[in-house]
């Protein structure tokens, strides 16, 4: 029988019931915000699969138990107060019923509110989410553009000589230098990933094995 003395942290409000967010465990990236008892979190920690309590129909429900889109469970945190608990989870597949990767869909702007893809919190997440659009529109003069349409062994051979520039700016150069030919490095790392069609996702993914294992 799993411990659940972790429970004892929870305050759980007159209805039962506490808030929890769900956070991609890789990108950081929030995805969603429901409900749980005591027993749907008792359900979780122990299956390591996301359950939450559906106040509609007044039971409880596991993540992806009909879509398929479910929530492997990495960590699962309490706040401060104790009223809100987080999942830091794996999605598989899109986190929103409407099939978009986030229940966060909707971008504030100028006091109004419209329906805009969720590019991603992190800032490598976001700018691998620019670098797929480039491709995909294609908008003229772009430098992304470009360097795509010069192929793979080009997009290879300017990874090679911003990791060359690296190793000068951090061995010869001032700090400042370093960080900004390490973004120089980044950046063409990503389009590179683009020209082969491998997400960064599986890039991260890669990185949470290896850290898992040391």
């Amino acid at each position: 029988m799993p411990d659940d003395s972790w429970l004892a942290g929870v305050r759980f409000g007159a209805d039962g019931l506490v808030p929890v967010v769900a956070q991609e465990s890789r990108s950081g990236d929030v995805l969603m915000v429901a409900w749980a008892n005591r027993e749907a979190l008792e359900r979780s920690a122990a299956s390591g699969q996301a359950h939450y309590y559906s106040r509609s129909r007044g039971t409880i429900w596991r993540k992806g138990e009909t879509s398929g889109h479910e929530q492997r469970i990495r960590e699962i945190r309490i706040d401060c107060d104790g009223d809100t608990v987080l999942y830091r989870v794996q999605q598989t597949g899109p986190a929103c019923h409407t099939g978009t990767r986030t229940c966060f869909s909707s971008l504030v702007k100028d006091g109004d509110s419209s329906a805009a893809e969720d590019p991603g919190g992190h800032l490598l997440t976001r700018l691998a989410s620019t670098i797929a659009r480039r491709a995909a529109e294609r908008p003229a003069g772009s430098y992304t553009v470009q360097l795509l349409d010069r192929g793979i062994a080009k997009a290879s051979q300017k990874v090679g000589e911003e990791a060359v520039e690296v190793v000068v700016a951090a061995n010869a150069e001032e700090p400042e230098r370093l960080a900004s030919e390490a973004a120089d490095l980044l950046y063409h790392l990503l389009v590179l990933l683009q020209a082969r069609g491998v997400p960064l996702d599986a890039v991260l993914s890669e990185l949470e094995q290896r850290e898992n294992s040391r």
